[in-house]
C-alpha cells in the first residue's frame, strides 16, 4: 500500500527549487529506508538476528537530504542508529541486512551488526556503538583533509543525547580554535533514549551550544528533505571556504522507540501523531503526485520495486555464509607482528 498523501504539505510549482529527478530520488531513498527499517524491527521479533538495534522510521529526510548535498570526498560518521545512512549513500541494502544477520557478506563482514556499519568507498566512516565517541573522530577525520589539503568536510552525526559528553565541548573547543572543516549535526528526536530535551538541560535549543565558542549554528526542520540538503550544503560550504565548523540542530522525530526493548511510555499517541502528520515520505510524493510526475499506478510501481529490494536482502542475509572460525583473528592483529595467535 502506498503512503497516504492527504495530509502532506503541498507546494506550487514556483515555490519548486529541486528538480524532478531529486525529488524522484528522494522518494524512492525515504521509501527504501523505511521499508527496510519496518523489514528489520519484524525480523528482529522472529529472532533472525540479535543484540541492540535502534530503528531510523521517521529521520528519513535527514538521511536522504545530507546524502543529496554531500560532495564526492566528503565523510561522514555516526552513532548507532546507523542503517539509513549507508543506504542514502548508496549502498545495497542486502549488505546491510548481512550485517545485521551476522554474516561474512556484510559491509562490517559480520563482525559488527546493527551499531557498526562501516563502508570505506562511500567514505561512511562507521556508526559507532559509545555515546559520543564519534564527535572527536569526526572532527579528526575533518582534520586530514585539512591537512592533506583538500576540501572535503567530514558530516559528524550525533543524537540529542550525545550532546551531554564531555568530549563535544573538547571538540567544539579544537575545532573552532584550528579551523576544522567539520559539520556538526544534531539529528534531535527530542528524547535521549526515554529522556526528553527539557529534562535533561535549561537550554533546550541545540544550536545554542555553538555560542560560547563562536561557532555559526541554526535550528532545521528534520521533517522537510529540502531544509536539510538545504543547511547541510550551507554549512558544508562555510566549512569548505576555510571558516571552520558548523553546527546544525535538525529536529526530527523518531515513531519507534529507542531501541526494540523500548516500551515508549514516556510520551503520548496524540505527540506521535503531530508528528506523523508532517511525515517527510508523505510530503515528498505530495509534491510528486500534485506535480503530475506520478500517478497511482507508477506510486505502486515505486512501492514494489522497493519491495522486492528489501525482499532481495532478506534473502541474500538468509543465505550468505557465516563468518569462518580464523576470521576471528583477521582485522584485529596482523599474522607477522603476533604469529602465535594462530597456534
Amino acid at each position: 500500500m502506498a503512503i497516504a498523501t492527504k495530509k502532506a504539505t503541498k507546494k506550487s510549482v514556483s515555490k519548486l527549487t529541486h528538480s524532478k529527478s531529486q525529488y524522484m530520488k528522494w522518494y524512492e531513498d525515504m521509501l527504501l529506508m523505511r521499508r527496510f527499517e519496518e523489514a528489520c524491527g519484524n525480523l528482529y521479533l522472529q529472532q533472525k538476528f540479535g543484540g541492540f538495534c535502534h530503528l531510523y522510521i521517521g529521520q528519513e529526510a535527514v538521511a536522504a537530504g545530507f546524502a543529496s548535498a554531500m560532495h564526492k570526498g566528503d565523510k561522514i560518521i555516526t552513532a548507532y542508529r546507523d542503517h539509513a545512512h549507508p543506504i542514502a549513500l548508496g549502498m545495497d541494502p542486502k549488505y546491510v541486512m548481512a550485517e545485521l544477520y551476522g554474516k561474512s557478506t556484510g559491509c562490517s563482514k559480520g563482525k559488527g551488526g546493527s551499531m557498526h556499519m562501516f563502508d570505506k568507498t562511500l567514505n561512511m566512516m562507521g556508526g559507532h556503538g559509545i555515546v559520543g565517541a564519534q564527535i572527536p573522530m569526526g572532527a579528526g577525520i575533518a582534520f586530514a583533509e585539512m591537512y592533506n589539503g583538500t576540501k572535503n568536510v567530514c558530516l559528524t552525526f550525533m543524537g540529542d543525547g550525545a550532546v551531554r559528553q564531555g568530549a563535544l565541548h573538547e571538540t567544539f573547543n579544537m575545532a573552532m580554535l584550528w579551523k576544522i572543516p567539520v559539520v556538526f549535526i544534531v539529528e534531535n528526536n527530542n528524547y535521549a533514549m526515554g529522556t526528553s530535551i527539557e529534562r535533561t538541560t535549561n537550554v533546550a535549543d541545540l544550536s545554542k551550544l555553538g555560542l560560547s565558542y563562536d561557532m555559526p549554528s541554526e535550528s532545521v526542520d528534520g521533517m522537510s528533505v529540502e531544509a536539510v540538503h538545504e543547511a547541510i550544503e550551507k554549512a558544508a560550504n562555510h566549512c569548505r571556504s576555510g571558516e571552520g565548523p558548523y553546527l546544525l540542530d535538525i529536529r526530527t522525530y523518531r515513531y519507534k522507540g529507542h531501541s526494540m526493548s523500548d516500551p515508549q511510555k514516556y510520551r503520548t499517541k496524540d505527540e506521535l501523531n503531530e508528528y506523523k502528520d508532517k511525515d517527510p515520505i508523505t510530503q515528498v510524493l505530495s509534491i510528486i503526485m500534485e506535480e503530475g510526475w506520478l500517478d497511482e499506478k507508477g506510486v505502486e510501481k515505486v512501492e514494489d520495486r522497493v519491495k522486492a529490494k528489501v525482499d532481495e536482502s532478506i534473502d541474500f542475509a538468509e543465505t550468505s555464509p557465516m563468518l569462518e572460525l580464523e576470521e576471528l583473528y583477521t582485522d584485529i592483529y596482523t599474522q607477522e607482528d603476533y604469529p602465535y595467535i594462530m597456534d
